[in-house]
């Protein structure tokens, strides 16, 4: 058996003194990681003033500042140490902070409640994979709907060993919250799982405010009937809602101090709500009943060695550039501007299909109301076939996954949402009438 590191057994013995639900939460491998605290980060950090500091393995100009070659720096109007030199690995204190002030700015409803301090990631996937490394076991069951992003299984499953098991995501009333329930109820063991996706993708779904309790009462009555809960809270498409009486908020307010055996992840970042895809920055943030400092700083310190240990730390001037965005006083304006283009196209589609009964004979769509995406179900199930035939004859790509066609109406812009929708209408009838 692997020996445990001592700093990995004080950071379990801090976990387990706060909260034995989370330690016992903890995949194996999650138990043994820890962030180096006596190691080159912290020798180079006892260094940092010295007039000699030969710590550090960056290369320096001899005043001091990080070797650029000139072809890269005068492209930028950046200090070169916010541009050149390692971030840490938990990511920059100051866009940790200013996130976590976002973060209750953007949902109200977490005012006055004890979350941690995010932790920077390589965008919203890594954050996804280093959690996983640390609660999630080989056959470890883990709940989703059935529609979901397709990296799921490529990081639970195919890197971890998980078994993601489905519930139908909508019922003729909305979201399946009596399926969510169903599994937790029939999954053995006393650890669960689940992942939560609003905006979802693929269907671009954000639940109602009453689904949103429904859900919370079901994983009330989960743990009082003695499981251990880890809420995977996937918040890619964040603040992307378009239509009333749909949660704006995250799911996260609901969770986050919902129970002691309830732990609430978030996953977040600028990817998609600050239009940069490119920067690779997220943020992971936990959330607890009666979470404390102690508590949140050791999953912290845990997640930061699994960032040390895959990817070092995420993009320095990806941050940087972000601070001077959330800085800037257009920030919010030019924010606003972005989201009515894409409310826009929502709109457009809500439209046609509310004029467009014929579309009906050969699919219809999903629920939808927020994100990127809409979903549409092709009647006679071969979706793959549609997809074909608008590459090959219409011109028109699309992504096709069984009986379903995802349409990102984020990247189609809004005078050929229409054409778009008839040629789907078009190649379906034409598959519909060679398969006849």
């Amino acid at each position: 058996m692997t020996t445990i590191n001592e700093r990995a057994k004080q950071l379990n013995e801090m976990i387990l003194e706060e909260n034995q639900h989370v330690y016992d939460m903890l995949s194996e491998k999650g138990k043994r990681i820890y962030f180096p605290q006596k190691g080159i980060l912290s020798q180079t950090k006892d260094a940092t003033g010295k007039k000699i500091n030969a710590t550090i393995g960056t290369a320096l100009e001899d005043d001091g500042s990080p070797m650029c070659l000139d072809s890269l720096w005068k492209q930028l109007k950046l200090a070169k140490k916010n541009v050149f030199s390692y971030a840490p690995s938990h990511g920059r204190s100051e866009i940790r902070n200013i996130w976590k002030e976002m973060l209750f700015k953007k949902n109200p409803s977490l005012v006055g409640k004890e979350i941690s301090l995010p932790i920077v990631t390589s965008a919203l996937t890594h954050g996804l994979f280093v959690a996983a490394y640390l609660f999630c076991e080989e056959n470890d069951i883990i709940i989703s709907p059935d529609l979901y992003w397709e990296n799921y299984d490529l990081i639970f499953t195919n890197s971890f060993g998980g078994k993601i098991i489905t519930y139908p995501i909508f019922t003729s009333k909305g979201f399946n919250v009596d399926g969510l329930k169903n599994l937790l109820e029939n999954t053995a063991g006393s650890k669960k799982i689940i992942i939560l996706n609003f905006p979802n993708n693929p269907t671009g779904y954000t639940v109602t405010y009453s689904e949103a309790l429904q859900i919370r009462d079901v994983l009330i009555s989960c743990a009082e009937k003695g499981n251990d809960i880890v809420v995977f809270i996937d918040d890619a498409y964040f603040g992307l809602v378009y239509d009333e009486g749909i949660l704006k908020e995250s799911i996260f307010c609901y969770l986050s101090d919902l129970h002691k055996r309830i732990l609430c992840i978030k996953f977040d970042g600028p990817t998609k709500e600050d239009y940069v895809w490119g920067f690779r920055v997220g943020f992971v943030t936990f959330g607890i009943k009666n979470g404390n400092q102690k508590l949140y700083s050791a999953l912290e310190e845990k997640l930061a060695g699994a960032i040390r240990g895959s990817i070092s730390n995420a993009s320095n001037l990806g941050q940087s550039l972000l601070l001077t965005a959330y800085n800037d006083p257009l920030y919010e304006k030019e924010k606003q501007e972005k989201y009515q283009i894409m409310k826009e196209r929502y709109q457009k589609i809500k439209n046609i299909f509310n004029t467009k009964k014929h579309y009906n004979d050969f699919f219809y769509p999903l629920p939808f109301n927020s994100g990127y995406f809409m979903c549409v179900r092709i009647k006679n199930g071969n979706a793959e076939a549609v997809r074909q035939k608008l590459l090959d004859k219409y011109d028109t790509g699309v992504i096709a996954f069984n009986d379903i066609i995802r349409i990102a109406f984020s990247s189609t812009p809004c005078d050929l949402i229409e054409k778009m929708l008839d040629n789907i209408y078009d190649a379906a009838r034409e598959i519909e009438n060679i398969n006849e």
